[in-house]
């Protein structure tokens, strides 16, 4: 008995101090898997529909993320049309009341993109989208393809393609005046997508629609497009290149800055375009016009007269407008003089400075420049042809000293105004702080071409142009750091990338950029090869490419 009572006794023992054991849970293992679409009211592919409402139920809490961006309707409606819940909340419906009317006979493609997520992992179930018809039937062709930016490396998101159908009401001009049938979005990536469309002739564009109204505004917004038309079902995947057109020329609202200076804002490129003073004007009126570095504004200095007001004319959509700019307690400028080129001058550099106020005589006998050894050195100067600043070009030594003295009356400015004694230091680093980069250029190609290293910022450092029999191109001087090599294909010679115009169907220049940034530090060489017609094939699509252009199954 005494036996059977000790291990009873054990066996309480035990139990309690497993119990008091302490341990932390499994939790299990983590969510991975995106919502799931349990039942849509009406049903997916539903033909004739006349529902005022879509209500679709997942299988788990759902919130919808950044709606107004993802969720891509085609053909579109305005936002005023339509409105979907939740907006904030968690659920697991999403409903959406129709507030206006469908077209007849038309296919509706409901895109979420990726802003359906569950609740609690933020698990997204990209690229969900719902289908009715308004008809008997589901359209049921498609177009894919990527945008890219034709000039910079990185494209923007959130790009907007549009098609139109070609009938015979169609015209170049339809873009700017009319929404399109079908609309679909790259979304935070590339690549975009039309599906549920109907057999056809189309127009198909591009665009950064900044105002979100899906018209094309020339004014801001960059676009894409291509020469032909294309057809369905034969073109099922086009590619595009974005680009900003040269803005259409118009002369904004002059306006007061100060004393003896006005602003005239602009869009476009404002050489050879007339803005004239029509106020009457004594003999010794004077002007002279310069362009602001930061805006799309010229700046425009006047002396010779005592008023209080200049009536200006220009045109403005096919007509004369007059605007009086009145001066609205004007104060004197004085001139200042600042330095552009910091305390470290690279040895490829130019020593430059700038002016607040335009200036037009320049005396290089009050000019000197002086070494380390205080010995002067010979040196080159001007001035801008904008009139604000000047350039001081001498032979650079490594680790030196340079001081560049301007003594009173060495810059005079439109006004009359002359300098104070000025005196400027830059230092140059040695040899050993610079690394050099050679390109070994591959182009078996007769147009013409520009080569430029690009910094980190995207600044160009370093450009050549084409040069007959150059295969290999010295950079050498650099400091350390990172860059980027461009190449564009100078199609007219003019030296300079030029754009593209959607009505004179006019496609930009090519540009190319070298794959990798290159990491240069000092005292160090970089060489490599630019194959124009390797970077032009690009690199070999990869699996996740594959998968993400493939059209997803509609959930029933």
């Amino acid at each position: 008995m005494k036996q059977l009572l000790r291990v009873f006794f054990l066996a309480i023992a035990l139990f309690l101090t497993a119990c008091a054991k302490r341990g932390t849970p499994t939790g299990g293992a983590k969510d991975s898997i995106p919502p799931v679409l349990i039942n849509a009211s009406p049903k997916q592919n539903t033909i004739f529909f006349d529902a005022e409402k879509i209500t679709l139920t997942f299988d788990e809490y759902i919130k919808l993320n950044n709606i107004s961006k993802q969720l891509i309707i085609s053909p579109p409606l305005p936002s005023k049309a339509y409105k979907v819940d939740p907006q904030t909340n968690i659920a697991k419906k999403i409903e959406i009341e129709l507030l206006d009317s469908l077209n007849p006979n038309t296919t509706y493609t409901f895109n979420f993109g990726e802003s359906i997520t569950d609740n609690n992992e933020g698990n997204i179930l990209p690229f969900f989208s719902y289908t009715l018809s308004t008809g008997a039937t589901i359209d049921s062709l498609y177009v894919r393809g990527r945008v890219t930016d034709a000039f910079d490396e990185v494209t923007t998101s959130y790009i907007s393609v549009q098609l139109y159908p070609v009938d015979s009401v169609y015209k170049d001009s339809t873009i700017y005046k009319q929404q399109p049938l079908y609309v679909a979005s790259t979304l935070d990536s590339t690549i975009y997508r039309f599906q549920n469309l109907k057999a056809g002739t189309y127009e198909i564009i591009a665009i950064k629609d900044v105002a979100s109204n899906y018209f094309f505004d020339q004014n801001v917004d960059k676009i894409g497009f291509r020469k032909e038309y294309i057809t369905l079902p034969q073109d099922s995947i086009v590619d595009l290149k974005i680009f900003k057109e040269i803005t259409n020329f118009s002369w904004a609202r002059p306006f007061f800055i100060n004393r003896h200076h006005i602003g005239i804002p602009y869009y476009g490129r404002y050489e050879n375009q007339k803005m004239e003073v029509i106020s009457d004007l004594p003999d010794s009126f004077e002007y002279l016009i310069n362009k602001n570095r930061e805006t799309d504004t010229l700046n425009y200095w006047f002396k010779g007269i005592q008023t209080d007001s200049l009536k200006f004319q220009y045109l403005l959509q096919d007509s004369l407008r007059t605007t009086t700019v009145k001066f609205n307690k004007p104060i004197a400028d004085s001139l200042v003089i600042s330095r552009i080129t910091g305390n470290e001058i690279m040895l490829k550099d130019t020593f430059r400075i700038s002016s607040n106020l335009p200036l037009v005589k320049l005396d290089l006998e009050k000019i000197t420049v002086r070494d380390i050894d205080s010995l002067p050195i010979p040196f080159r100067a001007k001035i801008e042809q904008n009139y604000d600043r000047v350039y001081i070009a001498f032979d650079l030594e490594p680790n030196n000293r340079y001081q560049i003295d301007l003594l009173p009356e060495a810059l005079t400015d439109f006004f009359g105004s002359v300098n104070d004694t000025l005196q400027f230091v830059s230092t140059t680093q040695s040899i050993e702080n610079y690394g050099a980069i050679f390109i070994n250029l591959q182009y078996n190609d007769n147009t013409p071409y520009i080569l430029e290293l690009l910094d980190n910022k995207g600044k160009t450092v370093r450009r050549v142009t084409d040069q007959e029999g150059t295969t290999r191109i010295a950079w050498e001087l650099l400091p350390a750091g990172k860059y980027k090599i461009r190449f564009v294909v100078d199609g007219n010679g003019n030296q300079k990338w030029d754009t593209g115009h959607y009505l004179d169907k006019i496609q930009p220049e090519e540009v190319l950029y070298f794959p990798a940034e290159l990491d240069l530090r000092a005292n160090w060489d970089l060489n490599e090869t630019f194959n124009v017609a390797e970077i032009r094939r690009g690199p070999p699509e990869t699996a996740t490419d594959s998968v993400t252009l493939q059209e997803p199954p509609n959930p029933n």
